[in-house]
């Protein structure tokens, strides 16, 4: 962590959560179209560039969906260093979320657990705000899910809704149907929700294709919480059905790793450092299942170079950041990327 970031955290850390994110969201952006942030960090290298699912991405670190909300820093994003950037995640309509407090630190264990709730101000106005801003030169993912309200019946309509919205500004587009905070949305994890959501959104994946002239990779971001005979399942669907990519893992309802921790007891998804074993594992299960057949992202609890560097000898291509980068700021990013490189 730099002296600066120190500094910044010590002030942003006096706030609570929620309020502290939108401050330095809003900092970001505004460092980035007064170019002091580019002027205060060179433009990041080409670090090890890869070719995956078509797409030309500068590093293997990647921004994990949920920073991001509103599609409105991606520019700012990729001036830190990251080779991707996925952004929402997006629903039809806009959405306020779950009430507040609702995102809470676990400071001495770097966690984070969240009960946001899909809180984004719906595709459409996260389509014009990506579009508005965008001289990033990586990858950027869009993350869509469906609203609260519409029943698991019809989840199918809204994924439809935003693939259709975003498919043409999107690099690739990721399915999060594996959230624990919105009630029943992991029901679709079941082998039979899961091959019907796919099999619909390839369909009009396959539209859009020649409607555009151009494939836009569809993944799926499984939970860290499946049990064995699940992971053999969906890996059965995701490889019959086509799928390009899959992400793993989302966050976690378990408090194992934090037990008796203060705030051990509020609800919501577990992410940060006590979640880096349970994701590899799912990880590792999935590779073992698909091989290099559909490559994985791995996300969840990378906290150091090391951890990432754990991420691709447990079969991820890439690997996406989240919470450590609130803990330790903008210097995990580049020396992720690096370490990587070394391998």
């Amino acid at each position: 962590m730099s002296a600066a970031y120190r500094i910044a955290r010590s002030l942003l850390f006096r706030l609570d959560p929620e309020t502290a994110h939108n401050v330095s969201m809003a900092g970001l952006r505004m460092a980035e179209r007064s170019r002091v942030l580019p002027l205060a960090l060179p433009q990041p290298e080409c670090v090890a560039p890869v070719e995956l699912m078509g797409l030309r991405f500068p590093n293997r670190i990647g921004l994990a969906a949920g920073l991001d909300k509103e599609g409105n820093t991606v520019d700012a994003l990729g001036h830190l260093g990251f080779g991707f950037v996925e952004i929402g995640t997006f629903t039809p309509r806009p959405q306020a979320g779950n009430p507040k407090p609702r995102l809470f630190r676990l400071v001495d264990r770097e966690a984070i657990i969240n009960r946001m709730g899909f809180n984004n101000p719906g595709i459409e106005e996260g389509v014009r705000n990506a579009r508005t801003s965008r001289d990033f030169d990586g990858v950027l993912g869009f993350n869509i899910g469906k609203n609260k309200t519409t029943p698991n019946e019809q989840a199918a309509d809204d994924y439809l809704s935003c693939l259709r919205a975003c498919y043409a500004a999107a690099d690739y587009i990721a399915v999060n149907f594996s959230s624990p905070n919105t009630p029943g949305l992991r029901d679709l994890q079941s082998e039979d929700s899961c091959a019907r959501l796919l099999e619909t959104l390839k369909r009009e994946q396959e539209k859009l294709e020649s409607e555009h002239g151009r494939k836009v990779p569809l993944l799926f971001k499984v939970a860290p919480d499946l049990d064995p005979p699940q992971v053999a399942g969906l890996s059965r669907v995701f490889r019959d059905g086509g799928l390009e990519g899959l992400i793993a893992t989302n966050t976690t309802i378990s408090r194992e790793e934090v037990e008796g921790h203060p705030r051990a007891g509020e609800a919501g998804g577990l992410s940060g450092r006590p979640l880096l074993e349970k994701s590899n594992d799912i990880l590792r299960a999935f590779h073992s299942e698909l091989g290099h057949a559909i490559p994985i992202i791995g996300a969840g609890g990378v906290s150091s170079p090391e951890d990432a560097a754990s991420k691709i000898r447990a079969g991820a291509s890439l690997v996406q950041i989240y919470s450590a980068f609130i803990f330790q700021g903008p210097a995990l990013i580049r020396d992720c990327a690096r370490h990587l490189d070394t391998l």
